[in-house]
């Protein structure tokens, strides 16, 4: 009886081995569907982030060439005159100490004082010195003037820009022949009113411009009367 039961415990060696197998074909099952879930999640990963790299450098690309186009612009816009501004080359810069015929009214330029007018915003109610604003000139600034044919209103309201600007002095000038004038440095513009944008656009060109032959120079320390 002993022996029977013996005999029915008795495992089968055959059915061990088989399910051994069955568990290592499991396994390696496993392992390879989760190398193919990897391999997939790489590829993926490889696909972003070319994706994005494309992206990137086609926004640093297109931004670059939008930075120079603007750059571009700005440059042709410094270059190109204000329209119906006149412009005189080759003017002397020589000190002097007595008066100056100049060949345009108000001068823009040529032979001046040692010591400049201030132009620091600086608004001036009398006539001043051709010979010190010159020296402004020189320095960089755009030097407004007007006569009596210029309204109250517009010579206000350029005295109020003159005060917030620096590189820049207002005053009369009763023997021109405009009612309102801008000159800077070789440059002259002249106008009707105050309101013409033109005004504007002299002032950001010119103001410390490129046609500044010291620029940095001073616009205080000068002449103030």
């Amino acid at each position: 009886m002993a022996s029977a039961n013996s005999k029915s415990t008795r495992t089968n060696p055959k059915k061990n081995r088989n399910s051994a197998a069955s568990k290592a074909e499991a396994r390696r099952a496993r392992v390879e569907e989760q190398r193919r879930a990897e391999q997939a999640r790489e590829r993926r990963n490889r696909i972003i982030t070319v994706t994005v790299s494309a992206a990137i450098l086609a926004g640093l690309v297109g931004g670059g060439w939008y930075l120079l186009d603007a750059a571009d612009a700005k440059e042709q816009a410094q270059a190109a005159p204000v329209s119906g501004e006149k412009t005189w080359a080759k003017l002397s810069q020589t000190h002097v100490d007595t008066a100056v015929d100049y060949p345009m009214t108000p001068p823009v330029g040529g032979d001046h004082a040692p010591v400049w007018q201030n132009c620091n915003g600086d608004v001036y109610t009398d006539p001043i010195q051709n010979e010190n604003a010159v020296h402004s000139l020189e320095h960089g600034a755009v030097w407004i003037t007007y006569n009596d044919k210029a309204s109250d209103a517009d010579v206000k309201a350029l005295a109020d820009k003159v005060a917030k600007t620096p590189y820049t002095l207002i005053s009369p000038y009763p023997d021109q022949s405009s009612p309102i004038t801008l000159s800077a440095w070789g440059h002259q513009l002249n106008v009707t009113r105050k309101s013409d944008p033109r005004v504007s656009e002299f002032l950001e060109k010119y103001v410390q411009g490129r046609q500044t032959p010291e620029p940095g120079a001073a616009c205080t320390g000068g002449k103030s009367a």
